[in-house]
């Protein structure tokens, strides 16, 4: 079976062809996708909708993660094995290159420990840093 196919069936989603195809995406990306890559790199007929809700059931099921970006929209990227359906324990840092554009999960990185009045409860911490990606700073 390949690894497609058991990553749907572990999180118990049926296989379909949009979900095998968006699912390799994510398997063969280098970086974060956002919904226009996913809609252009698929090179078949999806319509927004079911691009949309195959997303959603990829972050309910702890297979991919999101990103928040500076223009208020999403990316997404892979999660990893610690997280399932309802918990993420993504807590790392995301970095956005300057030059290319492209994000990257920065998985040695870990967020810093935010501490606030005892009021308040915190549910999820984003740490997304600008820079310069290593593809681009060796040309």
């Amino acid at each position: 079976m390949d690894s497609i196919v058991q990553i749907l069936k572990q999180n118990n989603l049926s296989v379909t062809d949009g979900r095998r195809k968006i699912l390799s995406l994510f398997l063969n990306s280098n970086g974060a996708l956002a919904h226009a890559d996913i809609e252009k790199n698929t090179h078949s007929h999806f319509d927004r909708v079911t691009v949309y809700r195959t997303l959603q059931s990829f972050v309910d099921k702890g297979i991919i993660h999101t990103i928040p970006t500076s223009d208020n929209s999403i990316k997404y990227a892979l999660c990893k094995d610690e997280c399932g359906e309802g918990h993420h324990h993504d807590h790392h840092v995301h970095l956005v290159c300057t030059r290319c554009g492209n994000t990257f999960c920065l998985d040695n990185v870990v967020t810093p420990t935010v501490k606030l009045p005892r009021e308040y409860t915190i549910q999820q911490v984003e740490v997304v840093v600008k820079g310069i990606c290593k593809s681009c700073n060796n040309p």
